[in-house]
């Protein structure tokens, strides 16, 4: 068998995929999936609703179309099937916050990552030192939109974790910095039996309750302020769930979290990590070491981390056994059992 010649196609994918990056988050910030979700639109009408230039919009839709963003019948544009469920603000299924926080936020820092590769420190609103989560949280605009963020980060998890987490045996959890409470719901949503809670910085609760509530689920989902670094002890639960939280803190502090978690489970009790965990052999989960590289851009300290490494400070911490579950896209869950 004839050996592949080398290309430069995959080089120059990567060196220039920014280009379609930028393009796909230009029609994010636009809100081009959610209008159109209201009904496919010309080339010309899309022009005049965000009055672009009449240099450059039908190569816009056009590169949309071909990067398979959306769609294009006769002379309308329209949405893919996945772009209508996800991506249109009026529908519950919306995972764009996270979208939305790469181009206003993420986008923009990235490109200083090599100074960040130098210098180890974050490149976001904290380069100049103190904790990037002020920062953030200082505001109910930025909060809102983070928490949002977080939901489309971990809405298709929270499905997964549904499936795949044998909750009949449990009956309660709680989501320790639960965001706005995209997993909390879609545990609620799939268990009748259920109860939760999200324990979070006191700022979040409102915003929580309020995306409770258009579930019709606050019955069952409550709020528990407090700080997991500060408090003594996390709430106690069945099930102790931490989403894309152990990655935003050093070494150090990942450890008193397990640890904290370790304490807030009866004998019997599982506390699940959710992320993009990184393949044992840190080759194949490219998310996971990008989302790695993202918490030296967003974090003084945090890093991805790959099951094998959580093994260890699990069972350093006193748990029994662990368990690697596979979720959504590039994301996995660790179960460990006490």
């Amino acid at each position: 068998m004839a050996k592949k010649a080398p290309s430069p196609d995959h080089l120059f994918q990567l060196g220039l995929g920014f280009m379609a990056s930028k393009t796909f988050l230009s029609a994010m910030e636009l809100g081009l999936f959610s209008d159109l979700a209201k009904g496919p639109k010309t080339a010309d009408q899309i022009r005049d609703l965000y009055q672009l230039h009449p240099r450059a919009y039908r190569d816009f839709l056009d590169a949309l179309v071909a990067l398979g963003a959306i769609d294009r019948k006769g002379d309308k544009y329209r949405n893919t099937p996945d772009s209508d469920l996800f991506l249109d603000r009026a529908k519950p299924s919306y995972m764009g916050g996270i979208l939305e926080m790469a181009n206003a936020r993420l986008y923009g820092y990235w490109g200083s990552l090599t100074e960040g590769l130098r210098t180890g420190s974050p490149q976001n609103e904290a380069k100049a030192g103190g904790n990037p989560f002020d920062a953030i949280y200082g505001t109910p605009e930025k909060l809102k939109g983070f928490l949002a963020a977080m939901t489309g980060l971990s809405t298709g998890a929270g499905i997964a974790i549904a499936k795949k987490f044998p909750w009949k045996k449990y009956r309660t959890f709680v989501d320790v910095g639960g965001a706005q409470g995209g997993v909390s719901v879609q545990l609620a949503l799939a268990h009748k039996h259920l109860t939760g809670a999200n324990y979070d910085l006191p700022v979040v609760g409102p915003i929580y309750e309020e995306y409770v509530r258009s579930f019709k689920l606050e019955k069952r989902l409550s709020f528990k302020p407090g700080d997991f670094f500060k408090d003594a002890e996390i709430p106690s639960a069945d099930v102790i769930i931490m989403g894309h939280i152990l990655h935003d803190w050093n070494l150090e502090e990942k450890k008193a979290l397990i640890a904290k978690a370790y304490q807030a489970l009866p004998k019997g009790g599982v506390y699940i990590l959710h992320e993009a965990i990184i393949d044992d052999d840190r080759r194949k989960n490219a998310f996971g070491l990008l989302m790695s590289l993202n918490m030296l851009i967003e974090t003084p300290g945090g890093f991805d981390y790959s099951h094998k490494d959580a093994s260890g400070w699990l069972k350093a911490a006193g748990f029994k056994k662990t368990q690697v579950v596979p979720l959504a896209g590039p994301d996995s869950m660790v179960l460990a059992f006490k």
